[in-house]
């Protein structure tokens, strides 16, 4: 079977997309990419992200795209007539921007009983917070995630991954879609879901909240950037400077791994400084095995530990550039390209 084929799972679904920029755009992406139908509507001026070309593309390829005046009556009414055979409409408007332009659910379900609505707002539909206007660094800084990105020198790390806009924003958007319609189709009655994109954003806290409190009775504190369990607290879950500059991926978190990454260092003495064998992090033991292996790896260059690692089954790998990531054979596989594959 050919693995390049997406799978057409959505096949017959259709969505109606009034969303702009990134988080919409690429939620519906998604859909298209698993078979459903996307008739993407845009102002007369068109989608903001339009003029950067390559983006508008990655966001919106196999969707047909349409524009409409919102401030005009008969494009409204044609936008009416689209929604009475569509089975999801997803906005990124802020709150009270859909029933204003008499789009509101309750307007929507008397034409379509079916009829999904999903709207992606930056603080949710009420709230102190909800008119407020937001980015996804906004959305990041608001929920806690930007603090735990920190350096470990304590800078706040400025990502070029807009993880609110796609982990809290569009990841959500299809699972609240999906799930909805599950749900029209067992019932005959759509759903109005509200995606909050800073909200979605505290919900993926699952670490750091759970892991916290632990280090905190360890700290006597709360951990700061680098101290928590999986920020840089442990030897075998951590990164390090090579001789040249780059750094290098240790993620041995369980001792299995640690063991096999212990003996490719050529110290398997090292296989039971580990917290599954008692040794907790922020203890003497633990901090100074950080220390020698932050002296080790930076002995040689990266390309001398990936290859020593290359065929070892431990969890450790190169850290790669956009660049190399996009040459690695890993992804440069064409076979490879869809991000979910016919098994």
């Amino acid at each position: 079977m050919n693995q390049a084929v997406m799978p057409a799972l959505l096949s017959g679904l259709r969505v109606l997309d009034l969303t702009r920029n990134l988080p919409g755009p690429f939620a519906t992406r998604m859909l298209a990419d698993l078979g459903a139908a996307i008739v993407k509507v845009e102002p007369p001026e068109g989608d903001p992200a339009r003029p950067l070309g390559g983006l508008f593309e990655a966001l919106n390829h196999g969707k047909e795209c349409r524009r409409i005046d919102f401030k005009s009556a008969d494009d409204l009414a044609r936008l009416h007539e689209w929604a009475r055979d569509a089975d999801v409409v997803v906005d990124s408007f802020r709150p009270g921007v859909m029933k204003a332009l008499g789009l509101g659910h309750a307007a929507l379900s008397d034409l379509n009983p079916k009829l999904v609505a999903v709207s992606i707002t930056g603080y949710g539909q009420d709230g102190p917070w909800a008119a407020k206007a937001g980015h996804d660094l906004n959305f990041m800084a608001m929920s806690g995630v930007l603090d735990q990105v920190r350096a470990p020198t304590g800078e706040v790390a400025l990502s070029n991954v807009q993880w609110g806009d796609i982990a809290g924003g569009s990841s959500m958007a299809c699972i609240a879609i999906l799930s909805a319609v599950f749900e029209a189709h067992r019932t005959g009655h759509g759903r109005s879901l509200d995606v909050s994109m800073a909200h979605g954003l505290f919900a993926h806290l699952v670490m750091p909240r759970a892991t916290g409190p632990l280090m905190k009775s360890m700290l006597g504190r709360w951990p700061g950037a680098g101290e928590d369990m999986l920020n840089g607290a442990l030897p075998c879950y951590n990164v390090y400077a090579t001789q040249d500059g780059c750094t290098l991926a240790v993620g041995a978190l369980e001792h299995k791994f640690w063991k096999i990454a212990s003996a490719v260092f050529g110290h398997p003495e090292w296989a039971d400084v580990h917290w599954q064998r008692g040794v907790l992090p922020h203890t003497p033991p633990s901090d100074a095995l950080k220390v020698d292996v932050a002296k080790l790896v930076a002995s040689q260059p990266l390309a001398v530990w990936a290859d020593r690692f290359e065929t070892a089954d431990c969890c450790v790998t190169p850290v790669l550039t956009l660049a190399e990531a996009k040459a690695h054979p890993l992804f440069a596989d064409k076979q490879r390209q869809p991000w979910m594959t016919l098994a």
